[in-house]
């Protein structure tokens, strides 16, 4: 399936950039420097123009504030983790919650459903985070890429369904955290996307899903599977 346009990087772990069509970065759980999958060429990367974080676990976030700082571009979050990164210096934040949708120009970012927890580390402990959430993004020439954040499967990835109709789905495979491709599985059964990318697999120890366990499991599926090697591209 062709993105139309459209361009996705995987740079590790669960942070992806998507190059819209219109030339808009939009950037997914940015964990750069620090993150063992993330290629080097990468730890200094400075295009956003938005920037979307699921929750408020350090490998999901961990490169947030920085980005933002260093692009001006927007933190896109639950209100919990937008509030927490403007004391952190970040001048621009959009706090929002489950079912909510922000436009910026013909590009929508829907806020759904995780089933996750989402405590920020800070060096005086843990902090309320807020509640884990997956985006929909739809771009200007129509194509939705749904990034499920970290999560479990849950029923509801059908409203998700019958609601956008993701093209293109990003789910975590690694297990321990998240989903195991046996959970996985089940959800691409559930969604029904064209393509489905893993996600936020063997970067430690703990996370053994591997993407050919979920081959094997999407046999029969028509939905087509698409493994990224960090760095990559997909178009």
């Amino acid at each position: 399936m062709s993105l139309d346009g459209a361009e996705l990087t995987w740079l590790g772990h669960a942070s992806f950039v998507l190059k819209t069509p219109g030339d808009k970065y939009i950037v997914f759980d940015p964990w750069l420097e620090g993150n063992p999958k993330c290629p080097k060429e990468f730890f200094n990367w400075d295009k956003a123009d938005y920037i979307l974080v699921t929750h408020g676990h350090f490998d999901h976030m961990g490169s947030a504030a920085l980005l933002a700082k260093k692009t001006g571009a927007p933190v896109i979050s639950n209100f919990e983790i937008a509030t927490y990164l403007e004391t952190q210096g970040v001048g621009k934040t959009v706090g929002m919650n489950k079912g909510g949708t922000v436009e910026f120009g013909d590009i929508k970012m829907t806020m759904v459903y995780a089933d996750h927890s989402s405590g920020i580390t800070t060096n005086s402990g843990l902090l309320y985070g807020g509640e884990a959430s997956g985006f929909v993004v739809t771009l200007e020439n129509g194509l939705c890429v749904y990034h499920a954040g970290d999560t479990n499967v849950f029923g509801d990835m059908v409203l998700i369904k019958n609601l956008y109709r993701p093209d293109v789905a990003l789910l975590p495979i690694g297990g321990h955290f998240t989903m195991s491709p046996k959970e996985a599985a089940y959800a691409v059964g559930l969604l029904e996307p064209k393509v489905v990318i893993p996600m936020h697999y063997g970067t430690f120890d703990a996370l053994t899903g591997s993407p050919d366990a979920l081959k094997d499991l999407l046999a029969d599926s028509p939905t087509v599977l698409t493994v990224l090697e960090p760095g990559e591209q997909y178009c």
